[in-house]
This record gives structure tokens, sequence and C-alpha cells, in this order.
């Protein structure tokens, strides 16, 4: 497998190597074309100077590092981390105004002497940055040394005087802008304090952070005290609850019963009362209701009672009336009342604790709700006031700063090496110039060449037309020119193999005819059709040098032009037409009588008249019988016929031979055409005997053994790759 791919590398090689030599004097005119345009460019120009000086730059002047304004005023940075100062720097230089003021200052003339346009001088400057450090080196071109040097000189002042300029007026501008923002500034700080002072008086506020803590401890303990409240509440509540149970009254009525028995005048009509009661019963088991007595005591009964009954009402201010065993209660139930009443009056006083401590709890549970609010709005307020008094005491810091600097004069760059008067041209570069041209006119050149020979798509070699057709390739013809012995002129040979037994041309088509003999295994190989694709490809050359060659064999041979069209058998036999196969055809005469004797052992049916309709005779069963009777009567039967892409009788006539025989001319036959003639052929389902290519040149591979070969009346070799006229039918 490496043996095979060194093959195809060494045939790529060849083959490209075979293009230049087609292509040499197409690639020696554009090589001396281009190596003669250089020179004379490098010859005729102007020596060229260049001066160069260079800047060093800081990125801070010495004003900014001594009163802190590096960040401010005259900084060389950049914006993004992508920029570079010095490209930003380099862009500056190449202003218009400085440009224009170096170009006024030194009067710099073009070649017309008008005023050199900033165009012109920027192509002529270039600057460029030194890799790793902060210097820059500026270089002027100009055929006049001198001017190249002051060019420099005066550029680089320019820029130092624009640089300081630069940093002062950003000074101004600084100055007057921060002497406009400070009074607003620091009103605004007035503001900032008028607000936090009436948000604090506004919302009671001391100290937000000691009253939160404050209030979170007073809510504990308010939450405690709340707590015991309850209990002491639940306590009386209970206490209360089972006395009302032991003396079945309510408390309010334990209060009034209380009040009652512990009244005086209540208690004294009272006694008052029960005592006439006493008087009444006694009275009544003694006499009658309507006893004066009984009568008496009733009324003084009476009386009693409703004054008994204004005491209790005055007692209680209500006219409810009042059982009298409850008017007079014993001790122990009047000591349970006053308990009653007692435990009524502490469970009071126990819900009204509870009341206030729950109303004084959600006040500082209220408070401390509000309190984070407080602390955001007031931080807000805080952080307004910090931010404005910061902000003021910079500008104010700056605004003293930037005034030191006004008055400053310093820059941000110095010059490091002055422009010197070059001595020696950069340009033109002779030697360099002049390789440059001729490397560039060869590639030039060879690319010219394989354009030209990719846009060429003829089938070039030998090669290229076996891969393309896939045929079997029986024989190579090579070129063949015949010069004059006396002026050396080229003459026209048609039939080379006639009169050259022992040449090169003579040897290729006794190898034509040798592999044609093999062509063939089921029967000897008699009749065989000649055609090619296009014309002039010489197949009708072929065909006449073929059928000399099998005569010199010593067999009988004969050779049809079944061209009708464009018949050139005649000619190259130099034999009349008045009678051939048109006329054998259309039974005018027979094929013994329309045959003519070339040489020895060949004989040539010419194409007669030529006929309307060529393609129906061709392909008629006398054209059968016609083929038939010859290679019963012959040898061999050699048919020249036209070419397939075209007519079709190359076709017609190949059904009744034993075979084809395609004729290919390197360099002139279409790579498209050759291949729609092999898809005619496939189709038409002929039978392809193989292919020679006609006019193979003898500095291939395949013509270099022939070239060896020639006798002493053999052709030479000839420069030109296809000779005109040279078996080309």
């Amino acid at each position: 497998m490496p043996s095979n791919q060194e093959d195809r590398d060494s045939v790529d090689f060849h083959q490209y190597w075979l293009i230049l030599k087609r292509r040499w004097l197409l690639i020696a005119i554009v090589i001396g074309s281009v190596f003669g345009m250089t020179g004379l460019f490098t010859f005729i120009q102007k020596p060229i100077y260049e001066a160069q000086g260079k800047l060093l730059f800081n990125k801070q002047n010495g004003v900014s590092s001594l009163t802190g304004l590096s960040d401010q005023v005259g900084q060389l940075s950049g914006l993004t981390s992508l920029t570079n100062p010095l490209d930003t720097e380099a862009e500056v230089i190449r202003s218009n105004a400085i440009v224009q003021k170096t170009i006024a200052n030194l009067q710099l003339k073009n070649k017309e002497g008008k005023p050199l346009v900033i165009d012109r001088f920027i192509k002529q400057l270039k600057l460029k940055s030194i890799r790793g450090t902060d210097v820059m080196e500026l270089s002027y071109r100009s055929t006049d040394p001198q001017q190249a040097a002051e060019v420099i000189r005066v550029l680089m002042a320019n820029y130092l005087e624009n640089n300081i300029r630069t940093n002062r007026a950003e000074a101004t501008a600084a100055r007057e802008f921060l002497s406009k923002q400070l009074p607003d500034i620091e009103k605004r700080v007035i503001e900032a304090e008028a607000a936090l002072r009436r948000f604090r008086e506004e919302n009671s506020i001391v100290a937000l952070e000691e009253e939160a803590k404050t209030g979170v401890e007073r809510l504990n303990e308010l939450s405690d005290q709340i707590t015991k409240a309850q209990a002491a509440l639940a306590d009386a509540n209970s206490r209360s609850q089972t006395l009302q149970s032991q003396l079945q009254l309510t408390t309010q009525q334990a209060i009034a019963l209380s009040t009652l028995n512990r009244s005086s005048g209540v208690q004294q009509v009272l006694t008052e009362y029960q005592k006439v009661q006493d008087e009444l019963a006694v009275e009544r088991s003694r006499f009658q209701d309507e006893h004066p007595t009984v009568v008496n005591l009733i009324s003084k009964e009476q009386a009693l009672r409703e004054q008994l009954e204004q005491r209790v009402t005055k007692t209680f201010n209500s006219s409810q009336l009042v059982p009298e065993k409850n008017l007079q209660l014993g001790e122990l139930k009047q000591t349970l009342s006053v308990n009653l009443a007692e435990s009524e009056v502490e469970r009071v006083g126990f819900a009204h604790q509870v009341e206030v401590l729950s109303k004084a709890f959600l006040l500082t549970q209220t408070r401390l709700r509000v309190i984070p609010r407080l602390q955001q709005k007031q931080q807000q307020l805080e952080r307004q006031q910090q931010v404005a008094r910061v902000t003021y005491e910079q500008m104010l810091k700056r605004f003293q700063e930037v005034q030191v600097v006004e008055n400053q004069n310093v820059g941000n760059a110095r010059v490091i090496s002055e422009a010197l008067v070059p001595k020696k041209p950069i340009s033109p570069r002779i030697a360099l110039n002049l390789i440059l041209g001729g490397c560039l006119g060869i590639v030039l050149a060879v690319g010219i060449a394989l354009i030209l020979e990719s846009t060429d798509k003829s089938l070039k070699t030998v090669e290229a037309a076996k891969e393309l057709l896939r045929y079997p390739l029986l024989g190579t013809i090579p070129l063949y020119i015949q010069k004059a012995p006396e002026d050396g002129t080229e003459s026209q040979v048609e039939l080379p193999v006639l009169n050259n037994p022992h040449s090169a041309i003579n040897a290729a088509f006794e190898m034509l005819l040798a592999n044609l003999g093999f062509a063939l295994t089921d029967k000897p190989l008699k009749v065989i059709v000649v055609t090619s694709s296009i014309p002039s490809e010489g197949k009708s050359y072929i065909a006449a040098n073929l059928a000399v060659a099998t005569a010199q064999m010593g067999r009988r041979v004969l050779l049809v032009d079944a061209d009708m069209r464009h018949p050139r058998q005649q000619q190259i036999w130099q034999l009349p037409n008045l009678m051939g196969l048109s006329n054998v055809l259309v039974a005018q005469t027979t094929l013994q009588n329309a045959t003519q004797e070339a040489l020895v052992n060949v004989e040539l049916l010419t194409s007669g008249t030529i006929p309307p309709n060529p393609g129906a005779l061709l392909d008629s069963q006398k054209m059968s019988s016609l083929i038939a009777e010859a290679s019963r009567d012959y040898d061999f039967v050699i048919i020249d016929t036209p070419p397939l892409s075209i007519f079709a009788d190359a076709m017609f006539l190949g059904k009744l031979a034993d075979g084809i025989l395609l004729v290919v001319r390197s360099g002139l036959v279409k790579s498209t055409v050759a291949t729609n003639t092999k898809i005619l052929l496939e189709q038409s389902e002929q039978r392809v005997l193989g292919m020679v290519v006609n006019g193979e040149s003898t500095k291939s591979s395949y013509g270099y053994y022939y070239n060896h070969y020639n006798d002493g009346s053999a052709p030479t070799r000839k420069k030109k790759s296809q000779p005109p006229n040279i078996g080309v039918s």
C-alpha cells in the first residue's frame, strides 16, 4: 500500500511537470514581465529616508501624584479594560489640529508645490508603541532626510504643548465645575440634616435602639403583671361564686342586704314592726279582729310596714320589695355577705388592673412594631445626610487640589530620543524587491498556468483518457513530422507507415495491430469500425495506416470509407472517388467493380457519391450483405466512420462489425464529449475493442520509446504539442 501511494504522488508530480512544460512560454512571459516591472519600479524610485523619535509617557503627571488627583486630571487610562492609553495618545498625535499645525510650521509642500494635505502626512507618519514599555516611537518618511528629522521634532513639540494645554484645560474645567456644584451640595447637606431633625421631633425619637431595648423589657414586665392580675382575678371570681352559692344571693343582693342589716333606721323600724306583729298575734289570740286593740295594732303594723318600705327604698334607691326575712340576717350569713361584698370589690379591682395593664401592653407593643419602620426611615435619612456630607467634603478637597493643578505646567509625556537626520535610505531595497518580484512572477505564472490548465477540459494525457473512458488501451500513435532535407520545412505525410517500415510510427501501428489480435477470444477479428468522438482526432489517418500495417503482415485488407459526409480516404490515397460505397448500396455497381487497389494487399472502397441520406443507407440490409461479402473475400476489413458526437453512423455499422476501435486525440477532445461518447456506446450496447491514442508526444512516457526507436529516415521530435494537418482526419 505505501508503494501505491508513492506511485500516485510521483504521477501527480509528473503531471504538474508536464503542465509547466506545456505552458513554458506563458510562464516565461509572465515571470519576465513581473520581474522587469519590479526592476523598473525599483530603479526609478527616489530614495526615501526615515527619521525616528521617542516619547515616554507617564501614567500620572507630576502634579496629580502630589495632589492626589491621579484619577481625575491628566491620568493616562482607558475607559475599558480593552483600550490602550498609548493607542489613544497615538490618535491624539494624528489629530487634524496637531498635524495641520505641524504642516503649517514647516510649510510642507507636495510634488505640485501645494500645501501637504493631512491624509498624505498621516500616510508618511508611523506611530508604534514599544512592547512592554510606556514608550512610543514616532517615524516620518520623506525624500529629504533633513525634512524627515524636522517633522518629527516639530510634531513632538506640538504634541507636548497640546498635552500641557489639555491638562490645564481639564483642571480649569474641573475647578469651574466644582465651584458651581459646591453650593448645591452644601444646600443638600443642610436639607438632609433638617429632614432628620424633623423626623425625630415628629416621632418623639431620642434613641431608637435604646427605646426598642427598653420597650422589650417593659413588654415582658407588663406581661408578667397581667398574668399575676389575671390569676388574682380568677381567684376572686372563684371565691365570689362560692359565696353566692352558699348565700343563694347575687353579689348585688348580698351587698344590698348587708347594707340593710347595717342600717340603724331600717333595723329600728324593723324591730318595732316585729314587736307590733308579736303583740298583734297575742291580741288576736284574745280578741276578735274587730276589737279596737287588734284594729289599733293592725293600723300600727300597717304604718310601720310602710315606714319600713320607705326606708328600704331610700337605702336601696329602688322600689323593689325585699323579703322581710332578708332584712335581718343571722351573724353567719351576715359575715358571708360581707365576705361576698369584699370579694366583689377585689374582683372589680383586679379586673380594672388587668384592663389597665392590657392597655399599657398594647401601647408598648404598638410602639415596638413601629420602631423597625422608624429605624429604616431614620437610617435612610442618616444615609442621605452622610452621603451629602461626604460628597461635600470630597468636593471641597478636590476643589482645593484643582486650584493647585491649574497653576502648574506639567504634561504626561517627555522626549527621550530626539529625531536625528537619517544617513541611509530605507527604500528602495533593490535586492529584496528583485527577489520578491521574481518570486511573485513565478507564483503568478504558475498560478495562471494551473488556472488555464484547469479551465481546459480536454483529455491531455493517456492516463486521463484511460481513467475517463475505461477502455483497453490498444496502442499509442506518436507524432510524425517529416522535415525536408533542403530547408528543414515540415511537410504533411498521410501514410508514414508505407515508406518507413522500420520507423517508430511503423512499430506503433504493429503494436496496435497485435493488440487488436487479442481483442476477441471467441473468434478471429475480421471487421472493425474506426471512429472518434469529434472531428480532427485522426480516425481516417489511423484507419489508412492500420490498413498498410496489416497488409505488410501479408493479409489482404479492404479499407471502406463509410464517412459519406466528409470523406477523407481518397485524399489520403490520392485516388478518384467516382464510384464507391454509396453506389454499391444503391445497386449502381458491385463491390468488386467499386474497389480500387491502393497498394499490394490493400484495396480501397471510397465513399462514392455523397447521398442525401447516408444514415439510412448504412443502417440497411444492403450494408449488412456488403460487410458479409467483404468478410468472406478479404482477411481484414477496416471501416472509417464519422465522429460519434455528430452522427450515429458508427453505431449502425458497429452492430455489423466485430467491434469498434475508438480513436482519441490527447489535448483535443473534451472530457464531457468523451463521456457522452462512452454513454452512447454503452446505451447502444456496442462492442468496443479498445481505444488508440493518436498524436502522443515523444516527450511523454508513452512516446519516449518510439523516439529512441527512430532510424535515419524517421521523424525528429517537434516542440509543438500538436502538428497542424498531420493525421487529423
